[in-house]
């Protein structure tokens, strides 16, 4: 690898949920720390540049701070990250052009407003038709299920993936908070979806689609993600 690509390299843009409340529960929720910061290692190491943006912008909710996890300990006292996400840019007003791929977390909040953004659908579409990579872990692939391309295609039809399953969602007791079960609704807009053991690291690179199952496999999607940049980068 030519030491310089990941500096050629444009950035990645990591878009964050702004939804604070799982359904009428009443129970916060928001974005998932371990499906950030896991990714976000594997990134910089390569020296892969990364902003965040979120729907609403600005700091948006944190779900799953488990600072018994090294990575998210790491990060959560890092001032530089902290800063980072206080102050994340408005999803609209991202422009897809600077973008070598868009990567989104997940966290329970991303069911309630990833699938019906009009930014959503309109950066990852065009980032994607031109020649960048899209990456989503866990319920983060929320954010694909209303993506259709410029030819009306749904972007996941016909593709492989993996995303937080219904059986899941089950273990968790979620399964009637959620305005739609995700692996389903995949599936019914053509993805081919591969589900591993509940639990179990699962990430599926089709193309430039890069997807992972659960929390356990945020820093694989990440990993693959960055070699798929820097094979690109170097090509």
């Amino acid at each position: 690898m030519n030491p310089n690509t990941s500096q050629s390299l444009k950035p990645v843009l990591f878009v964050l949920t702004s939804h604070r409340v799982k359904g009428a529960t009443g129970q916060p929720t928001g974005y998932y720390l371990g499906e950030v910061t896991h990714p976000l290692a594997e990134l910089e190491a390569a020296g892969i540049a990364v902003e965040f943006a979120s729907i609403q912008g600005g700091e948006p909710p944190v779900d799953g701070l488990e600072v018994d996890d090294a990575l998210n300990a790491r990060y959560w006292n890092d001032a530089g990250f902290r800063a980072a996400v206080r102050q994340t840019m408005k999803l609209d007003d991202a422009d897809a052009s600077r973008y070598s791929a868009i990567f989104f977390a997940g966290g329970h909040g991303a069911m309630w407003d990833f699938p019906n953004s009009a930014a959503v659908q309109r950066l990852t579409r065009e980032i994607f038709e031109a020649g960048g990579a899209v990456a989503a872990v866990c319920h983060g692939p929320a954010a694909l299920v209303n993506v259709r391309l410029s030819d009306g295609a749904a972007l996941v039809d016909g593709k492989r993936l993996s995303a937080f399953t219904d059986e899941e969602e089950h273990a968790v007791g979620l399964t009637q908070v959620v305005p739609f079960l995700l692996a389903s609704t995949l599936r019914e807009r053509g993805a081919l979806h591969q589900a591993a053991p509940d639990w179990t690291r699962q990430v599926v690179v089709d193309g430039r689609l890069i997807t992972g199952q659960n929390p356990q496999s945020a820093g694989g999607v990440g990993a693959a993600l960055r070699e798929l940049l820097l094979a690109r980068g170097a090509a």
